[in-house]
Parts: structure tokens; C-alpha cells; sequence
């Protein structure tokens, strides 16, 4: 009972990366020939049957050292017709009076003020309430749009009733540190392969909360985004597809955004991520009992799977610990933490061929550079992979034990050692 036991638990945890790395490399390759390769460069968007008026909200909280940058690029975006609805969060900063300037001298910028710090939610629930527009976009106070952007978000509103949400693609601005490289090929080779083979199998696990459009019609039918979620966008993004909504993926609407580059900054981010997630897995699956729901059991079921996945090899990293301070029976004994002799060949090279894929998808984006990030790949697996275990192990009772509807408040996360490094 115990051997089977044991040899369940370890098949686990070697196939269960093993299987969702080829799916989303299937997933992701099929995605490109079936869209992606007949787009037209990203400098040179669609022409849109029609063009609705957009409103692009920005909420803010402690964002002074990004924030003119930010507005500058977010008010000269290549659209018709469009506004810019600032939200200051109670920043503690010079957040408020630099977005006042700021709208004294770009007449489409209007900014509201919250005396407090509500938190991202309510700041952008106000940003919609404020707008007179059916399309919202939605960006992070360090973002900068490509000025296409908004070309290649809207044409799925104008070509898609159904559609309520179509999340962009996101870049790394800051490259200065391992963590920042490490990060480039994440963005592209973990994330953007997963979005585009969940596009394909019909739903997204979560839209990006750094670059969103929503239809406002359907935001208001789910309630907008919940005020008592760690993480907002995850939890938006399962209710409009519960209410029968579709989500797409834009690769073409660039982002560039800062990314933690300290190792307590990138565990803050991963583990308020990793809660996020867990906090919908306890909130949804009373949802998820009827047939009627049914298209997203399979995103719930990678979700558990993924959790439980973290806490097997929790598991079985405890009696390697335990051993290298008290000695354990021969049965427990744990000599490697190191896939064993072809499973580690086989994971290294899955890896390392999922990495060449996905760099690949996404050469047309950053043609001369994201390529030259593929050589610090090789750490990876040994940053990302333990930090992915550790978040998930301690988020769940994280979750557990949160109490129900209090407030979820932000603070300003880490942007980086070196802000303004990269430009787009």
C-alpha cells in the first residue's frame, strides 16, 4: 500500500509538468498557425469596421516615479476616439499632484481622486463608473502601451457580441538583473504559451490585470471586480466566463511593464498570485457543480492539480530535509532532490524545447532581442520552480483562513532596480 502509494506521488509529480508542458506547447503551436501567422506586423494593426469610443483607466497608487511616462504614452495612443480616466488611490506620494499637472496639460486626461486607499478594485470600479464608454481598458499606473494597442484590443469587441474581456501581451521594461532575464523568457515562454493554448481549448485561467479591455455591459452584469479578492483580475476573469462571457488573448497589444527584480519583491508578487488562484479554487467550486458551467472544469481541475502538485513535491522534499540532520529508515530515506537518470534528461529537455517554441512565437514582437534572454533560461527551472512550490504551499491556508469580505488593499509592489532601463 505504501510503495503504491509512494510510486502514485512520484509519477505525479514527474508527469504532471511533463503532460501540461506538452499541452501547451501543442496548444501554443496550433494557435499560431491558426491566427497568429496571418496577422499583419503589430506596427501596422487592422483596419475596424467601426471605431467605439474607448476609455483607457489607469489606477494609481504611490506611482510618481512612473506616472509621466505612463499618461504621456497613454494620451498620444494611434485610436480616434479615446479618454484617460486616472484614478489616484490615496497615494502617499506625489501621485495626485502630478497627475493634476498632468491634466492641465492633456485636455483627454480627466483624474479622480479617493482620499484613501481603497484598493485596485474600487479604484477601478469608479474608472468605469466614471466612463460613458462601452470599452474600458484597463493598465497598471507603471504601464506603457504600444500605440497600436488599442486597435488590436477593440476589433474583437467590433467582430465578437460574446466577447466581455481580451487581455494583451505583456513585456519586460527592466533587464538589468538575473531575475529581470529570467523574467523575458518567462513572459514570453510560460505565460504567452499559456494563453495562447488556453484561447485555443476555449478558457483563460485569468486575464492579465497589467493590460485588460472589458466590455462594460458585461462587467456590470457580474458586479465589476470584487472588492475582497487578492487578486482582481483572476477572480473577473471566472465569473464573466461563468456568466457565459468569452475571453480572447491579443498578442499584438504590447504592454511594457516593470517586474520585481529582488528576490522579496518576486515572492510577494508569486505569492499574492499563487492566493489569488487558491482563493478561487474555495470560492467557485460550488459553481462548477452544474452542467451549465461545465466549459470551465477543466481550467478548475489544472488549478487543482497545479495546487496539489506543489504540495506533493513539498512532501517529498520533507525527508530530504529531515536527512540531512537525523538519520531515517531506509524506506524514507530521500539521497536527491534531481530527477533520476532519463527523467531528469527528459524534463531538461522539455523545458529547453518549450523555451525554443515559445521564443520563437514570440520573435515577431521583439525581434532582436528576446532571443539573446534564452541562455538565462537555464535557471528557471531552479528559481521559479521552487518559488512556484513554496507560494502555492503557503497560500492555501493563506486562503483558507482569510476572512470573507474584508477589503483587499494594495501597496505599490517592487518595480525594479533600475526603472527607466529599457524603453519600448
Amino acid at each position: 500500500m505504501w510503495d503504491s502509494l509512494t510510486g502514485f506521488l512520484a509519477g505525479f509529480s514527474f508527469y504532471y509538468p511533463l503532460f501540461m508542458a506538452y499541452l501547451w506547447l501543442t496548444g501554443g503551436v496550433y494557435y499560431f498557425f491558426h491566427w497568429e501567422r496571418r496577422e499583419p506586423p503589430v506596427d501596422q494593426p487592422p483596419t475596424l469596421p467601426d471605431y467605439p469610443p474607448v476609455s483607457l483607466i489607469i489606477p494609481c497608487r504611490n506611482e510618481g516615479l512612473q506616472l509621466r511616462d505612463t499618461i504621456a504614452r497613454a494620451t498620444a495612443l494611434d485610436y480616434p476616439r479615446f479618454e484617460v480616466i486616472a484614478v489616484n488611490d490615496g497615494s502617499t506620494d506625489d501621485t495626485g499632484a502630478i497627475l493634476d499637472q498632468l491634466q492641465a496639460q492633456h485636455p483627454n486626461l480627466r483624474v479622480l481622486h479617493l482620499e484613501h486607499n481603497q484598493g485596485k478594485a474600487i479604484a477601478l470600479r469608479m474608472g468605469a463608473l466614471a466612463s460613458p464608454n462601452e470599452i474600458l481598458v484597463c493598465i497598471d499606473g507603471d504601464a506603457v502601451l504600444d500605440r497600436h494597442a488599442l486597435h488590436w484590443l477593440v476589433r474583437h469587441f467590433v467582430t465578437g457580441p460574446r466577447v466581455a474581456a481580451v487581455t494583451g501581451n505583456p513585456r519586460i521594461r527592466n533587464r538589468s538583473t538575473l531575475l529581470g532575464k529570467i523574467q523575458v523568457g518567462e513572459f514570453s515562454s510560460i505565460i504567452g504559451l499559456i494563453k495562447r493554448a488556453q484561447r485555443i481549448y476555449g478558457r483563460i485561467f485569468t486575464v492579465s490585470g497589467v493590460v485588460t479591455a472589458f466590455r462594460k455591459s458585461a462587467l456590470q452584469r457580474v458586479g465589476f471586480w470584487s472588492t475582497d479578492m487578492v487578486t482582481e483580475d483572476i477572480d473577473v476573469s471566472w465569473r464573466l466566463q461563468l456568466d457565459h462571457w468569452d475571453i480572447r488573448y491579443e498578442p499584438n497589444a504590447l504592454c511594457w511593464i516593470l517586474m520585481p527584480e529582488t528576490l522579496r519583491g518576486l515572492w510577494r508578487q508569486r505569492l499574492r498570485w499563487a492566493q489569488g488562484g487558491a482563493e478561487v479554487l474555495i470560492k467557485y467550486w460550488r459553481d462548477l457543480l452544474s452542467w451549465r458551467k461545465r466549459r470551465m472544469w477543466l481550467v478548475y481541475l489544472e488549478l487543482l492539480a497545479r495546487v496539489s502538485w506543489a504540495y506533493v513535491m513539498a512532501l517529498g522534499a520533507l525527508p530530504w530535509l529531515v536527512g540531512l540532520a537525523l538519520p531515517l529508515p531506509a524506506g524514507l530515506q530521500v539521497a536527491s532532490l534531481a530527477p533520476p537518470r532519463w527523467s531528469g534528461v527528459l524534463l531538461g529537455f522539455t523545458c529547453l524545447l518549450q523555451f525554443v517554441v515559445s521564443l520563437r512565437l514570440d520573435g515577431r514582437y521583439e525581434q532582436r532581442t528576446t532571443a539573446r534572454y534564452y541562455y538565462w533560461m537555464i535557471w528557471y527551472p531552479l528559481v521559479y520552480w521552487l518559488l512556484n512550490v513554496l507560494t502555492s504551499v503557503v497560500a492555501l491556508p493563506k486562503a483558507l483562513l482569510k476572512r470573507r469580505g474584508e477589503r483587499a488593499v494594495w501597496t505599490s509592489p517592487d518595480r525594479g532596480l533600475h526603472q527607466q532601463e529599457q524603453q519600448p
